[in-house]
């Protein structure tokens, strides 16, 4: 475990900094695939999927964790629920199961979309 120090916490900085950017875009491809469904833009929709299933495989593949977790970990001791991220606890806690259901929903729309067509 890394001591906090100036250069730890630029680095870890910067890991959560990153990591919150990739966090809002994959998000924002979950919040937008519904939206993208409504408007009938069905190949920008399953793009969509098909990018946040390749972030989905990531995940799986690394322990069901982000694999930017353990390069904030060497830079703190912290191990709140947020401390590789800048989101507040309690969304940091239970986002997987928020953006996961939002995800499957966005499946399922997409799905049911394709076979209407």
């Amino acid at each position: 475990m890394g001591s906090m120090t100036p250069t730890n916490d630029r680095r870890l900085f910067a890991v959560k900094l990153v990591h919150t950017i990739a966090w809002a875009f994959f998000a924002g491809c979950i919040v937008a695939i519904p939206l993208l469904v409504w408007r009938g833009a069905l190949l920008a929709a399953s793009v969509l999927c098909g990018i946040v299933f390749l972030e989905c495989v990531v995940v799986v593949l690394n322990g069901m964790a982000c694999p930017l977790t353990p390069i904030a970990a060497r830079y703190t001791t912290d191990r709140r629920d947020n401390f590789d991220i800048f989101l507040p606890e309690w969304l940091a806690r239970h986002n997987k199961s928020i953006f996961g259901g939002l995800y499957l929903i966005g499946l399922i729309l997409v799905a049911a979309a394709w076979i209407r067509r």
